[in-house]
C-alpha cells in the first residue's frame, strides 16, 4: 500500500518539475536572445566606428556574454585565429557545434549572423547585422507578449498532469 502512495508522489513530483522545467527553458530563451541583442548592437557599433577585426569583436563579444553565449563567441574567436575554415559561417557552425546549451532560436540567429560576418563590405556587415538584430527583436518581443500566459500554462499542465497520473495509479 505505501509503495504505491511512494509511487504516486514521485510520479506527481517528475510532471511537475518537467512542466516547471520547461517553464525555466522559455525564461532563458528570452533572456538569451535579449543578450544577444546587446552583444550584437555592441558589435556593430564596434564594425562601424572603429573598424575593430573579426576576431577581436568576438573577444569583446564573449566578455560581455555570460555561460553558453561567451562559450560561443570565445570558440568563435579561437575558430578565426586558427583558421582553419574557409569563412565566418564555418567558422560560426563549429563555434556552434561545440556549445550545446543553446536555444533553437538563438542558434538559428547565430547562424544567420555568421553567414554575414566577413561575406559583405563594412557597410553590407552592420546593414545585415542590423537585420539580425530585427529579427531577433520580433522573435523577442513575440516571446515575451506569452510569456506570462505561457510561463502559468507551463507549469499548471505539469502539476495538473502529475496529480491526474498519479490519481490514475492510486
Amino acid at each position: 500500500m505505501p509503495v504505491k502512495y511512494i509511487g504516486a508522489v514521485l510520479i506527481f513530483i517528475a510532471c511537475s518539475g518537467f512542466g516547471f522545467t520547461m517553464a525555466a527553458n522559455y525564461r532563458k530563451e528570452v533572456s538569451f536572445l535579449s543578450d544577444l541583442i546587446r552583444i550584437l548592437e555592441t558589435m556593430q557599433s564596434e564594425l562601424e566606428y572603429r573598424l575593430t577585426p573579426l576576431p577581436q569583436i568576438c573577444e569583446k563579444a564573449a566578455e560581455q556574454a555570460s555561460g553558453a553565449l561567451k562559450s560561443v563567441f570565445t570558440a568563435m574567436k579561437e575558430e578565426l585565429e586558427a583558421q582553419d575554415a574557409q569563412d565566418a559561417t564555418e567558422c560560426m557552425r563549429r563555434a556552434l557545434k561545440s556549445v550545446k546549451d543553446i536555444p533553437e532560436k538563438t542558434q538559428n540567429a547565430l547562424k544567420i549572423l555568421g553567414s554575414s560576418l566577413g561575406m559583405f563590405d563594412l557597410d553590407g556587415q552592420t546593414k545585415e547585422i542590423s537585420a539580425v538584430i530585427r529579427q531577433i527583436g520580433a522573435q523577442l518581443n513575440q516571446l515575451q507578449q506569452d510569456q506570462d500566459t505561457r510561463l502559468r500554462s507551463y507549469r499548471t499542465l505539469g502539476l495538473c498532469l502529475g496529480a491526474g497520473l498519479a490519481i490514475l495509479f492510486l
